[in-house]
């Protein structure tokens, strides 16, 4: 219902936003035709308060220029009286230079005046001075030099060009011939220092707003007033500074801008709503159309997962937390015979449960409900509709929701009774291999054991024999009759011992797993292959450690273990030379397991051979059935443990003179071991 409920959903809102579209549109139409208009006026009033800025910036250096021009032309005059002062025949040189300081004292831009005779050579410096940078002509005339020759040709006051002072300052002069009637005297040099003429001629306001700077034509700065970095791009304008001319230019930088803060602050409030609004828009449409995407990839979703579910052969189940069914797939009804519609809402007792094992069932049940599922699964029986009962293997996995809440179990169910049977009846093959392998190995030892048991037997019948003849006669004595009836009972049990073992070996039963130590069962096993080991020469080696701990085992199949990996390594030595034939085995403990080691000194295993060693049916005699070492490894892997060979180390071989393998297989300690053969 949900489905279909939200595809009418989707269908009707779809139609109305195929017909309401230029509606929807015209808000953000508006919006964008606001922004426009709202970002051209900024443009234009900013441009307007450029271009005002700009012609404010104009204005103010020409004004600058004008008074610059204004206080240069009162010293100018200031310095002409001093020359007529000086052109006069009753001037007197205590007078003159009064006059001389005065000016100086009160015009700042004014550094020092200098009297020149009629060779520009210097006669009076008020104040003083040592060392005259306008005189220094290393680098060409000196700037004095050309003023005074172009105020002595044309009779008129000259500037000099530009030249450094002490520190970053710069100065240029202003040369006024002195006439004393109509004789040329010399003339009168006024030292200004552009950074005194800018500190004191340009006003505070000026150089709050504007950075002013006095630059030759090479571009270097003379003079500054509010020396300060200015942000680039640079707004600057430029006029001529002339007088005193000689390329000199003055060069105003805007570096503060005022702002109408209230203006900006609604103009951005503007924006931020315009842009809030926009956005609100997008955010909603696209909120649709992501919701429209959603259900879109729901239903596709959906369809896929219900597809797939339908397809599965692995029953589904899922339960609440109460432990109530609240799904059920296609596999797991046909496997259990109820219908999804009497499965969902049931709770315990479920119908497919066995009544006989309610108990255990419930046990389980309430186990997976707590969480405590066995992460490698369980199995339970259950049964169909039709009373057919069936093993089921089960994983629980927790349910967890869109909001990461845990709301129930998910269970997934396998039908395991065909493979149980199959393991079953591979079981009882492997059983029935086993003990023919014993049966085949007792033939091949038939030979070897009826001749052992022909010596005690042979004993038994000769002690026998004496006895009777002896009490036919009459001639013996109890004790002598005691005596011979012990040994003819040693015999007797000896034999007895060797029909035992080959019974128990040969014998089938079911597999019955017991801690024994692997160290009595090599011991039984030497025992009973002593007489082919003797037969063939070989001398037989057992070493062990102290304390060795047990091993949960069957003894019978551990003892056809290591009965076939001696009668291999018996076999092995039959082309050594005589000295060369021990077969050792060893038994130790070590990292929670026993391991046991039966090496002989053979011709060992070539590589071609070592890969398929233990594959079934392959053999290297010419009467083997290729099966033995194949059921031994399957013997200790079904107690849990492992075997492999190892070719001889090499350092025993040089030793012992002969080469050999060793064949080595561990079993976990009875304490380490985790559910042997029949367990």
């Amino acid at each position: 219902m949900s489905i279909h409920g939200t595809a009418g959903s989707k269908f009707f809102s779809g139609a109305g936003l195929g017909h309401r579209g230029p509606v929807q549109a015209m808000p953000v139409v508006a919006m964008v035709l606001v922004v426009l208009l709202l970002g051209v006026f900024l443009w234009l009033l900013h441009r307007s308060e450029r271009e005002e800025e700009t012609l404010t910036l104009i204005k103010d250096i020409l004004w600058v220029e004008q008074n610059l021009h204004f206080q240069l032309t009162s010293d100018e005059d200031k310095l002409e009286q001093l020359a007529e002062t000086l052109g006069r025949e009753d001037s007197d040189s205590a007078r003159f230079a009064a006059m001389v300081r005065y000016v100086v004292s009160t015009n700042p831009a004014i550094q020092r005046v200098v009297r020149l005779d009629a060779q520009g050579r210097p006669l009076l410096s008020e104040p003083p001075v040592e060392d005259d940078p306008s005189q220094d002509d290393a680098f060409g005339p000196s700037p004095r030099a050309d003023a005074f020759l172009i105020a002595q040709s044309s009779g008129r006051r000259a500037y000099s060009a530009p030249y450094r002072l002490e520190g970053t300052d710069s100065a240029f002069e202003i040369v006024i011939p002195v006439f004393k009637g109509q004789e040329f005297a010399g003339a009168l040099a006024g030292v200004l220092s552009i950074d005194a003429m800018l500190t004191h001629h340009v006003p505070w306001w000026f150089a709050q707003r504007y950075q002013l700077e006095v630059v030759d034509p090479y571009g270097a700065v003379l003079g500054a007033k509010s020396r300060i970095d200015v942000p680039e791009p640079r707004r600057s304008h430029t006029v001529a500074f002339d007088p005193p001319g000689h390329g000199l230019m003055l060069v105003a930088t805007l570096h503060q801008t005022g702002g109408n803060v209230g203006r900006n602050i609604l103009v951005a409030a503007i924006f931020a709503l315009t842009a809030s609004a926009l956005w609100s828009l997008w955010a909603v449409r696209r909120h649709i159309d992501r919701r429209i995407r959603a259900e879109e990839a729901l239903r596709a979703e959906h369809a896929f997962r219900k597809a797939m579910e339908d397809s599965l052969t692995v029953g589904m189940r899922a339960r609440d937390l109460e432990g109530r069914i609240i799904y059920v797939n296609p596999a797991f009804c046909r496997m259990v015979g109820w219908s999804a519609e009497e499965l969902v809402g049931s709770g315990p007792v479920m119908p497919y449960w066995l009544p006989e094992d309610r108990e255990h069932t419930e046990e389980v049940f309430r186990a997976v409900l707590a969480g405590n599922a066995p992460p490698n699964g369980f199995e339970l029986q259950f049964r169909r509709s039709n009373g057919e009962r069936f093993d089921a293997l089960i994983y629980e996995a927790p349910l967890i929701d869109a909001r990461g809440r845990h709301t129930g179990w998910m269970g997934s169910v396998l039908d395991i009774t065909e493979r149980k049977r199959a393991e079953e009846l591979a079981r009882r093959q492997q059983e029935r291999l086993q003990h023919t392998a014993r049966l085949i190995t007792m033939g091949e030892m038939a030979s070897t054991l009826a001749h052992e048991l022909n010596q005690p037997l042979s004993a038994i019948a000769s002690y026998c024999t004496g006895c009777l003849n002896r009490l036919r006669a009459g001639s013996i004595q109890p004790d002598e009759l005691a005596t011979a009836l012990d040994k003819l009972s040693a015999q007797a049990r000896r034999a007895g011992q060797i029909i035992r073992r080959i019974h128990d070996f040969v014998r089938k039963s079911e597999p019955n797993v017991a801690p024994c130590s692997l160290v009595g069962v090599v011991e039984d096993c030497v025992a009973l292959m002593e007489a082919d080991a003797r037969q063939l020469g070989v001398r037989l080696v057992l070493e062990s450690d102290g304390a060795i701990p047990a091993v949960a085992g069957d003894r019978i199949l551990l003892q056809q273990v290591v009965t076939n990996l001696m009668r291999n390594g018996i076999e092995a030595m039959a082309g050594s030379r005589p000295e060369e034939r021990v077969l050792s085995m060893s038994v130790h403990a070590g990292d929670g397991a026993v391991i046991t080691r039966i090496r002989d000194r053979g011709c060992g295993i070539s590589p071609e051979n070592a890969e398929k060693l233990f594959s079934p049916f392959f053999t290297t005699k010419t009467e083997g059935m290729g099966m033995g070492l194949n059921i031994c490894r399957s013997i200790i892997e079904h107690h849990q443990g492992r075997l492999w060979f190892e070719p001889a180390p090499e350092e025993a071989a040089q030793d012992a003179g002969a080469g050999g393998t060793a064949f080595v297989f561990s079993l976990p300690a009875d304490g380490n071991a985790r559910g042997a053969v029949g367990s």
